[in-house]
């Protein structure tokens, strides 16, 4: 009895580890980024990047405790 547990369990882990394999084994291509995505992600990070500076800088550190004393 404790052979075929031992068996089952041993079948049942070698299955789940079987259905993380991708492809039959072959491993998947990464798509190729078309320039029209790669000039729109560079236009995102330019614009994040003016955001940035858009922010001013504080003057005196911020207490988030001021209001409660």
């Amino acid at each position: 009895m404790r052979t075929l547990i031992a068996v089952l369990a041993m079948v049942l882990l070698t299955m789940a580890a079987h259905a993380q394999a991708t492809g039959k084994g072959r491993r998947q291509q990464r798509p190729v980024q078309k320039t029209e995505d790669v000039a729109k992600k560079k236009a995102l990070d330019d614009d994040y990047k003016n955001a940035l500076k858009n922010i001013p800088v504080p003057n005196e550190k911020p207490d988030p405790w001021k209001t409660m004393r």
